[in-house]
């Protein structure tokens, strides 16, 4: 009797998403009217709540709007030898070749090569724009999620405008700012989970393994597009260091595996550089707004050794909200989502009783994979 039991809520639980789905549809739809101006703040308010944006029809009016955007803007026009010649053309190149996965896989072979071709001119358009910022590994899987998004013109004015706000810290000549944003995670961590904090200093993993998390918006790590799109709707609406909040509820989430895990470097930095595809996004999101009203970055940022007044990014986020008359991210608490719930966990149960134990074949592909994320990043990405 137990199975037809489950079907019955499974098919219950769906009837209720459509409808929380297709009431959401109505009411955003009717905030991102053409004729009105747009309440910003409530628009947030709608993208972070559960199931965001809802579909990609409403997120190509309302992530411009987001960062306030007018729907009638215009993309400028670029000489297309200025941005061939650019000092960083080549590796945008190469970097676009190489993001095949990034495309929809039952997509055509000329289709595709059309939307690599408008993938670099949009990297290019970017950075020619502005002179200050340096093109970095990771800054095109973010556009390409807002070019099959948005299209060439939108997805430019959207991109432009995060490259001077959510992503300035990652485009300075160094990643210095970047390598700072990641040591939040501790400080967060040893607050929400000193047990779970302490086993993974022991293993001295350190943060390399989330790096790709939060240059990308994850984007280079979930192959499923609509958990890509769904992150998007959440970050357009959170402060700038909201993906790494995000990162500790992951990790908060998978606490068992990593605690399953042999305590050394290599070990843990394979299991949780490894991200499952069936994870909890909804939950997750909850969770990592919980933390960061729990436990603020401004708060943390001498733990950090993040300078939080200086930073590029956290200056002309707070300036993007003051001109838009909207309250600050930080300084207007929100009530916690879900006050008396415990952080989520998966624990052994949630994964069928399976523990993570350690072969001699897995020792070396955890050995080597660790090897190239520490060649690679030392490489290309400082």
């Amino acid at each position: 009797m137990l199975a037809p039991l489950l079907v019955g809520h499974q098919t219950a639980n769906m009837v209720k998403h459509s409808l929380e789905k297709k009431e959401k549809d109505s009411q955003i739809s009717s905030l991102i009217t053409k004729n009105t101006k747009v309440s910003i703040s409530k628009l947030r308010e709608l993208a972070i709540s559960p199931h965001g944006l809802v579909k990609d029809e409403l997120r190509r009016r309302a992530w411009p709007q987001l960062l306030g955007i007018e729907p009638d803007s215009q993309a400028p026009l670029f000489d297309k030898e200025k941005l061939c010649s650019h000092r960083d053309y080549d590796q945008v190149v190469l970097d676009v070749n190489r993001s095949l996965k990034r495309f929809p896989p039952a997509m055509k072979e000329n289709h595709r090569e059309k939307l690599q071709e408008q993938l670099t001119r949009l990297i290019m358009k970017v950075l020619v724009s502005n002179p200050q910022l340096h093109y970095y590994q990771g800054f095109h899987d973010i556009c390409v999620t807002f070019l099959l998004i948005l299209g060439q013109d939108l997805s430019f004015l959207v991109v432009n405008a995060l490259s001077k706000s959510h992503l300035r810290d990652f485009m300075d000549v160094d990643m210095n700012r970047t390598r700072h944003m990641l040591n939040y995670l501790y400080p967060i961590l040893e607050r929400a989970d000193p047990e779970l904090e302490a086993y993974m200093k022991k293993s001295e993993v350190g943060t390399i393994f989330c790096l790709s998390w939060l240059i990308t918006w994850y984007g280079h790590v979930l192959e499923n597009a609509k958990h890509t799109v769904r992150l998007y709707d959440f970050f357009l609406a959170s402060h700038p260091l909201m993906p790494i909040y995000l990162a500790v509820a992951i990790v908060l989430y998978r606490r068992q595996d990593v605690l399953d895990t042999e305590c050394e470097m290599c070990f843990v930095h394979v299991c949780l550089s490894n991200v499952p595809e069936d994870l909890p996004y909804e939950q997750l999101i909850s969770d990592a707004d919980d933390l960061f009203q729990l436990y603020p970055p401004s708060e943390l940022a001498k733990e950090a050794e993040f300078e939080y007044e200086k930073s590029k990014t956290i200056k002309n986020f707070a300036r993007f909200e003051k001109e838009n008359n909207l309250p600050s991210s930080e300084n207007s608490r929100r009530p916690r989502t879900h006050p008396d719930r415990q952080l989520a966990t998966s624990g052994s149960a949630n994964h069928n009783g399976i523990i993570f134990k350690v072969t001699m074949w897995t020792l070396t592909a955890a050995v080597g994979a660790a090897l190239v994320a520490v060649q690679y990043t030392s490489r290309n990405m400082w």
